[in-house]
């Protein structure tokens, strides 16, 4: 839905999205799916349009007024020499399993559509036809009814006056936020320096609807001097809403936040800030399928929506309707949280949530915004973080042991297809001699299966919508992924094969995830990605896909060298050969600089397996220091527990593993830390897997060792080194521990405000300039 900010122009509504809010009732139930594919939806609609006759229309364009409300929509059909209007509808399995409230909904869309067409045409009265398509079957279930103009007339009014005090209130709410928005002031005395600097290019990349690329070092409030400028820019360039979204909890909280304190600082902003959280964190009866006969939040979930949605958007002006808010209005009214948070985003100004809302390939926040048309400007939180995430989104892999879980699950008619898929399998690798292959294509015999198990799935699930075995769905959904990646395989991925004890593990894996993306960053008004690592740009430009006319900007940092000491220790390796060797010194150099001075600080490693070493050698070296580490697989209490360990009285060394949950987005300012240590340069393992990427990245962009190595390492290490100094009072140390950290492409990296110096494991400091200047690719590596 499209909310122009000028109260005097129309309400504009989609059909769909009206008939959802005035004619959905009765229980939510997802027991009749899984729905067709948005491929198999448009492949049956298309079968049914060339089955019709030359003069059949398809994608009527239609729309109509009442009162200020602007009703628009496209029918899938009209046969004019039949007066006949067509609704399709695909669907898998057994039509009379079809709930009763599904089946109307259906019929209120085409009844908008029918006075719609009536009163385009003048017509007394059309025949409205339901097109059921089995999308396996090929199969045309049609249901007739013949409804008069007046009928029809009456009907749309009915709809339109259900929504129009709802629309009339959003009219008042928009011209409200945007006349607020207009005259918002900074929520802080100042700015902060480099953060004004932040949000003018903020502010501009939207005048302009361009994207913008910012590298803003840590301490000059990023997430409100992204926020305030954007928020400032919703009422000039009519912007529907903004997307926040962050890879991880605390940016969500960050966000969440600078929205709270935006709001306190303006407390007549009527602003609507809704956070999104996973459907496993947001439901209250984990064991129980979403059907009101399983579920009690599920039945009647939609005669209860209507006064939960108004609840919620009256709590909203409040604060933020962050998890424990929106759970709290759902519990009072009876209705499932994360289902209620869906239907909120049509009214939220402001959405919070991860990454994958707005790009993985069912991403829901992009659908709904091309659905509904809406104007949106998005910001991408800690974004250096981006590829990998979005890279993991467009892989998919099939492991052997997944589909030995899914045959013993199976029905003996499913246990049948998963055998042939099985045979098809091992046909892929029966005469592959290495351990590990790079493959030209997915075979299309293979998908063939494939698309077969789906298919046989879907059927089974759909005449039995009560459900499956957990370990048999998990595959399904394995499978439908792999399938969909297979069809838009590209340079941008491999296709390779790992062989191992359980057979043969297939993986189609992403390395550039930029030709998924860049139709994300098109669609969106504006968007700033912002970190304090996005450099080189040209490798996030190259790998995200962003736009040829991104601006970039790079913010100095508040912070200066006389703050951080940074100590790069030459006389120390810690290659994978050499890591046993480099135990004894790294243990020396950190207790001689504890004693030097007393205070906390972090310890960084390249893996758990050498973090235990060396932790038990310092412990036995040196007892009297208190000492903390991570474990691997740590839950949110344990981590929570390993940050507190860090205060203002305490002191000790935590050891922690780079690239892992402390190596970045923590705050631990003043006393709480104090100095780091890092004992690797982060790079990637050598391994086949990444040597393939080096050829891939190499062919396409020329960089393979920068793009699958360098750059990817040390952005690790910059932020590593960026949990020392977070305020312009701190205090630090950092020591990056390997003689590759004198190479002069290494320092390249490094933030422009560090003063390097250089030492031996046992002292003997010399500045920079003194260090050696060359070093190659091979010695990074080995």
């Amino acid at each position: 839905m499209n909310k122009p900010h000028d109260p005097d122009k129309p309400y504009v509504v989609a059909v769909r999205a009206l008939c959802d809010f005035t004619a959905k009732r009765g229980d939510l139930d997802l027991r009749f799916t899984p729905s067709p594919s948005a491929l198999e939806g448009m492949a049956g609609h298309r079968t049914v349009a060339m089955r019709r006759p030359a003069h059949y229309q398809t994608e009527v364009s239609l729309s109509g007024d009442y009162q200020n409300l602007r009703v628009r929509g496209r029918a899938d059909g009209y046969d004019a020499k039949l007066g006949q209007l067509e609704e399709i509808k695909t669907y898998r399995g057994n039509l009379d399993t079809m709930r009763e409230n599904h089946r109307h909904l259906h019929w209120a869309q085409l009844k908008v559509y029918g006075h719609l067409l009536c009163q385009r045409e003048a017509l007394a009265q059309v025949k409205l036809a339901l097109v059921y398509f089995n999308v396996a079957t090929q199969d045309e279930t049609l249901i007739v009814e013949s409804h008069s103009a007046t009928e029809l007339q009456a009907f749309f009014e009915d709809q339109c006056q259900r929504f129009i005090v709802w629309a009339q209130q959003e009219l008042v709410h928009r011209a409200a936020r945007d006349a607020a928005l207009a005259s918002l002031a900074f929520p802080h005395a100042t700015f902060r320096p480099g953060q004004r600097e932040l949000a003018e290019a903020v502010y501009k990349s939207a005048s302009s609807g361009r994207c913008l690329m910012a590298q803003a070092p840590t301490g000059i409030g990023k997430t409100v001097g992204t926020l305030f400028p954007l928020l400032k820019a919703c009422p000039t360039q009519q912007l529907d809403k903004v997307f926040y979204l962050a890879a991880k909890t605390p940016g969500r909280q960050l966000a969440l936040d600078a929205l709270a304190l935006i709001k306190t600082t303006a407390p007549q902003l009527p602003l609507r800030v809704l956070e999104l959280v996973a459907r496993d964190k947001a439901c209250e009866h984990p064991g129980r399928a979403c059907h009101g006969d399983s579920c009690p939040l599920a039945q009647g979930f939609y005669d209860r929506l209507p006064a939960a949605r108004l609840a919620a958007v009256g709590q909203a002006i409040e604060g933020p309707l962050d998890k424990a808010a929106l759970r709290e209005v759902a519990l009072a009214h009876e209705v499932c949280p994360y289902y209620l948070s869906q239907d909120l985003l049509h009214w939220s100004d402001v959405v919070v949530g991860d990454y994958n809302y707005y790009f993985d390939v069912n991403a829901m926040l992009y659908a709904q915004a091309q659905d509904s048309q809406w104007r949106v400007s998005v910001l991408v939180d800690e974004a250096h973080n981006l590829v990998e995430r979005a890279r993991k989104m467009y892989s998919a892999e099939l492991d052997p042991a997944h589909l030995s879980l899914a045959r013993q699950a199976a029905p003996p008619a499913i246990k049948t297809v998963l055998g042939r898929l099985g045979r098809a399998w091992l046909e892929l690798h029966q005469n592959q001699l290495e351990d590990y292959k790079v493959h030209d294509e997915v075979p299309q015999a293979f998908c063939g299966a494939l698309q077969q198990t789906a298919s046989a799935i879907l059927d089974h699930l759909a005449d039995h919508p009560s459900g499956i075995d957990a370990r048999l769905q998990n595959f399904f959904f394995e499978v439908l992924h792999f399938s969909r990646m297979a069809e838009l395989l590209g340079t941008h991925s491999l296709f390779d094969i790992t062989l191992g004890e359980s057979g043969a593990v297939l993986c189609l894996r992403n390395v550039v995830p930029a030709p998924f993306l860049a139709p994300r960053f098109a669609a969106a008004h504006s968007t700033v990605l912002f970190s304090a690592t996005m450099s080189p740009t040209n490798f996030y430009s190259d790998m995200l896909g962003l736009p040829d006319d991104t601006a970039c900007i790079d913010v100095a940092s508040p912070f200066h060298a006389g703050q951080l000491s940074v100590q790069v220790v030459r006389d120390v390796s810690t290659r994978y050969r050499h890591r046993e060797n480099s135990l004894l010194p790294m243990v020396d150099l950190m207790a001689r600089q504890y004693a030097q001075t007393p205070g906390n600080y972090l310890s960084f490693v390249s893996s758990f397996d050498y973090l235990q070493q060396l932790v038990d050698l310092f412990k036995t070296r040196h007892p009297g220091i208190a000492v903390w580490e991570q474990l691997r697989g740590m839950e949110e209490s344990a981590k929570k527990a390993f940050l507190g360990r860090f205060t203002t009285d305490s002191c000790g060394i935590g050891f922690a593993v780079l690239g892992g949950a402390f190596s970045e987005g923590i705050d631990l300012p003043g006393k709480r830390l104090i100095g780091a240590f890092i004992a690797t340069l982060g790079l990637p393992q050598i391994n086949p897997v990444n040597e393939q990427i080096k050829l891939r990245m190499e062919s396409s962009f020329g960089k393979g060792y920068d793009y699958t190595y360098l750059y990817p390492g040390l952005q690790k290490v910059v932020q590593a080194a960026g949990r020392v100094i977070r305020t312009e009072l701190d205090q630090g140390v950092v020591y990056l521990v390997d003689d590759r950290y004198a190479q002069a492409q290494v320092q390249e990296l490094f933030p422009r405000w560090w003063k390097v110096e250089h030492q031996r494991a046992r002292g003997n400091a010399q500045h920079a300039h003194e260090a050696p200047q060359k070093g190659l690719m091979t010695d990074l590596l080995n």
